[in-house]
C-alpha cells in the first residue's frame, strides 16, 4: 500500500483495482473527457470518446494491464495503469492516467506516475511510451517523459507520443 498525504491532512491511497471499481473509475475519465479535454478536443470529440469508454471496454484495459486506483478513503479520486507495449518484454506503456477534475494540481498525477514508475513492468523496460492528451502533455514533460523520436506532433488518435528511457534499469 503506497499512501500519498495532500495538502488537507487527507490521504491518498494506492491500491490494485478490483473489478467493482470500473464503473467509478469509468465516470472518472468521462467526467475528464467532458470537463477537461473538451478545451482541446471540443465537444462533439469528447461526447463520442466518452461513449466509447464504457465499463466493458475499461474492463478490457484491466484484463492486459496492471491497474492502480487512488482512493481518498473509499472514493476513487484517480486511476492509472501500465501494460506491456505490444507483447514487448523491454517497453510498456502508460495508459489511462486520470484524476478527479477537481482535485487537479493537488500533486495526484504525480503520484500516480511514480506508483507506476515502481511496478515491475516499468521497472524491467528500456522504453516507456506514453500517448498523451494535448491536455496533459506539459504534465507528462514535468515527469520527464518527452517527444518520441523528438516529433513534436498529434498522431491518428490526437496525442502526442512520449517516452521515457529507463536509466536506473540494469545499474546495480
Amino acid at each position: 500500500e503506497i499512501i500519498m498525504k495532500l495538502s488537507n491532512g487527507r490521504e491518498v491511497v494506492a491500491r490494485p483495482y478490483q473489478e467493482q471499481d470500473a464503473e467509478a473509475i469509468v465516470n472518472l475519465i468521462r467526467r475528464n473527457f467532458l470537463e477537461i479535454n473538451v478545451k482541446d478536443y471540443g465537444e462533439e470529440a469528447m461526447k463520442a470518446l466518452a461513449e466509447h469508454h464504457d465499463v466493458n471496454w475499461f474492463k478490457g484495459v484491466a484484463a492486459y494491464a496492471n491497474v492502480y486506483v487512488f482512493c481518498v478513503e473509499d472514493e476513487i479520486i484517480g486511476v492509472g495503469s501500465i501494460s506491456s507495449f505490444w507483447g514487448s518484454l523491454t517497453e510498456s506503456i502508460l495508459l489511462t492516467i486520470f484524476v478527479l477534475p477537481e482535485l487537479h494540481g493537488n500533486g495526484i498525477g504525480s503520484f500516480i506516475i511514480q506508483t507506476l514508475e515502481q511496478d515491475e513492468l516499468f521497472l524491467r523496460a528500456d522504453r516507456i511510451e506514453i500517448p498523451a492528451s494535448i491536455t496533459a502533455v506539459e504534465f507528462y514533460k514535468k515527469q520527464g517523459y518527452d517527444y518520441k523520436n523528438g516529433i513534436n506532433e498529434l498522431d491518428d488518435e490526437g496525442h502526442y507520443r512520449l517516452e521515457k528511457f529507463n536509466v536506473k534499469k540494469g545499474v546495480d
